[in-house]
């Protein structure tokens, strides 16, 4: 059976002239042509030592290794992982540690840890080309280098990306807190995110003037998303707030990051992304057709690539690939329009009920089912206007003698519309909180106190 196979690769000709080799992992053997028998992998380590070329550097020169990861082992302390790129290095050797300022100090490597397979062994010695872990520098960081001690030459350093976005870590203070999470105390969520900083270089954590509130900074929206899902798979139990830009202020101008944003996808979405980037204050600075794909390139505010991701996959089918990097700060580009629909909000404590839901679906949409437990100011839809109102999810129906035909008829509740963490950040408001725990994702108002809403409304 012959499958053909076609693939938007913009390669050459000279690019797709390589060397075919036909193997079988699970029988252990490898060869040229495929009528040819063979019980061995040699002919594919031979074509491996005879097309690859191997790493550049010197084995006799000063030792050099550019640091590209770093860890934590609660037992050897941060452990920093990168490829050497010149010389030798042993265990308990004393080597130089060169920062991004320059500044060099010296310390012993405690462990050193290589490779076999995707098995992480200690070994005695490695050399040039080599991917090793190290231990024994508890302030090293990526992109700095570990040098010789006798001649310390830094490798150009790589620099890491400022954070360009920022949300609030809340302890979580709704009816339902502590019922599903293990970990829901200030302490608890501090030494979390102190952890966390010790191999989340990108990761910013400050306090605030509430206890209870932590201001933490990331690369992005997707960063922010891991940390808050790890912890939630931990055990923890928090509420997070929307996130916002960091903005800066140069020569009394008013700046804000911005993303070089790249989209690959098919010529037919190609009209739908653009016009996608228009409001969202998107320069288009380049075109490239692929083949049957066309690759889009924008400059765009950070603070408008929150809740593209899901808008783009839903517009394309899921086929359009976005890729983006911090470019540079610039002059604010001016509002972006936010949600324009408001939402439904549970006016009291309470099971839901399927009686009250169906009155409410013309309402809007619905995120939430019958039979679930609500309580007051707690987020259960979008309304289809721009008000948010407030409504009553557990009525139930009032049982007497009279029956009526047709209303008696069988309630059909529409699927509600589930939200993943990610959905969830991007539709939050300024005045709403995305409560997180264990097993549930809940939208509130910051604000539970329905009077308390209207007077800081007004």
């Amino acid at each position: 059976m012959v499958f053909d196979l076609f693939c938007e690769l913009e390669a050459n000709d000279e690019q797709l002239d390589f060397p075919v080799v036909y193997t079988s992992a699970k029988m252990g053997y490898a060869k040229l042509d495929v009528n040819v028998e063979s019980n061995s992998m040699e002919p594919l380590f031979a074509v491996v030592e005879s097309n690859v070329r191997p790493p550049k550097g010197d084995a006799n020169a000063p030792f050099q290794m550019l640091i590209a990861n770093i860890d934590y082992n609660e037992y050897i302390g941060r452990i920093a992982t990168g490829r050497i790129f010149n010389g030798r290095v042993k265990a308990g050797e004393t080597v130089a540690m060169i920062k991004q300022d320059g500044a060099v100090s010296r310390g012993r490597i405690t462990k050193l840890l290589g490779y076999e397979g995707l098995k992480q062994v200690e070994i005695q010695e490695a050399g040039t080309g080599d991917i090793v872990t190290v231990a024994g520098f508890d302030e090293v960081s990526i992109g700095e280098t570990l040098a010789s001690a006798e001649s310390p030459v830094a490798v150009p350093y790589v620099s890491i990306d400022e954070p360009t976005l920022a949300m609030n870590f809340i302890v979580n203070t709704s009816p339902f807190a502590g019922r599903e999470g293990k970990w829901v105390t200030s302490r608890n969520i501090r030494e979390r995110l102190t952890k966390e900083l010790r191999t989340n270089v990108s990761l910013r954590v400050e306090d605030t003037d509430s206890p209870d509130t932590f201001k933490i900074s990331g690369r992005g929206e997707l960063h922010l998303s891991i940390l808050i899902e790890n912890m939630r798979r931990e055990g923890f139990e928090l509420a997070v707030s929307k996130p916002e830009v960091i903005i800066r202020e140069k020569d009394g101008v008013k700046m804000e990051p911005m993303e070089y944003l790249v989209v690959d996808v098919a010529s037919e979405f190609q009209g739908a992304i653009i016009e996608k980037m228009g409001p969202r204050k998107g320069e288009m600075v380049a075109m490239h057709p692929m083949g049957e794909m066309v690759r889009l390139e924008f400059v765009v505010p950070a603070r408008g690539l929150i809740g593209l991701r899901g808008e783009v996959m839903t517009d394309t089918r899921g086929t359009a690939v976005m890729t983006h990097t911090f470019h540079e700060y610039a002059p604010y580009k001016g509002d972006i329009p936010g949600r324009k629909n408001g939402v439904l909000i549970a006016m009291e404590h309470g099971e839901t009920t399927a009686y009250s839901l169906d009155a409410l679906q013309p309402r809007g949409v619905l995120f939430i089912g019958a039979g679930v437990e609500v309580y007051g100011g707690m987020i259960i839809g979008e309304h289809a206007r721009d008000n948010d109102l407030e409504v009553n999810s557990c009525r139930g129906k009032k049982l007497t003698n009279v029956r009526a035909s047709g209303s008696d008829d069988a309630i059909k509740l529409t699927p509600p519309r589930t939200m993943s963490l990610e959905q969830a950040l991007e539709f939050i408001d300024d005045d709403e909180l995305v409560e997180v725990t264990p097993t549930s994702i809940r939208l509130r108002k910051k604000e539970l106190d329905p009077n308390q809403r209207k007077k800081k409304n007004k």
